[in-house]
């Protein structure tokens, strides 16, 4: 499989390595500055770039009948017209605010605690995300995500805040510290006790095998999907 790298910073470098060591090619790799490149020569583009270049990104694959897989937080103003674009041209187009295989179980399980905890009003919600210094969204694309799935299966929450507690939303903590791949806990306390749940990556190789296991499983295939249809979740 011929793979383009759009973005080549660490987590770029990282999915390079693991296509390579699964026997694919990288035939085009674009930094952050580089411009006037050809997607054409690929079968699948992997997109781990920065939020203000992410949607063009896309939209050159899916006008060049290139499938793409992005992993690019902080652009998700812009995801409609990627879906529609991706439905029009007929491509095929997986976004996700994270592709580590665990953390989308942890995505379920986050799901189901919300609907058991739904009729139990003594217990307020909130959330913590720590990534690296170079992260530069806040909250992570992840944190949103696991905030947004709580709303949906939760009856007493229906917003998400940053750095800031009201009644009825889920406050959102992010902190950035050097070298830390990415943590996210959620919290349900009481006065008297408190359920936590949590995901600790180690490193970025799970983002990264994610990410190769989604573009290996896109190609050929036509329409907008998510992690839950690449893992069969």
């Amino acid at each position: 499989m011929n793979i383009a790298l759009l973005g080549y910073g660490k987590m770029g470098q990282t999915i390079e390595q693991i296509a390579i060591n699964r026997g694919h090619n990288i035939v085009l790799t674009v930094d952050k500055d580089d411009k006037d490149f050809d997607v054409t020569k690929a079968d699948v583009a992997i997109d781990f770039s920065i939020p203000n270049v992410a949607f063009n990104n896309i939209a050159l694959c899916l006008n060049n009948n290139v499938p793409v897989v992005s992993g690019t937080t902080g652009w998700l103003d812009d995801y409609d017209k990627a879906v529609a674009l991706c439905k029009e041209k007929q491509g095929g187009f997986i976004y996700a605010s994270n592709y580590s295989l665990g953390v989308n179980i942890f995505f379920e399980l986050n799901k189901t605690l919300a609907k058991m905890m739904s009729s139990l009003n003594q217990y307020n919600i909130s959330m913590e995300e720590i990534h690296h210094t170079q992260k530069l969204d806040a909250p992570s694309g992840t944190a949103i995500s696991l905030a947004n799935d709580i709303i949906e299966n939760h009856n007493n929450v229906n917003a998400w805040k940053l750095d800031e507690a009201s009644e009825n939303t889920i406050p959102i903590v992010s902190k950035r510290i050097a070298d830390v791949p990415g943590t996210h806990s959620i919290h349900y306390k009481s006065e008297v006790d408190t359920i936590n749940i949590e995901h600790v990556a180690h490193n970025r190789q799970g983002f990264a095998l994610g990410a190769v296991i989604a573009a290996e499983w896109l190609v050929g295939k036509k329409g907008v999907f998510s992690m839950k249809d690449v893992l069969g979740i």
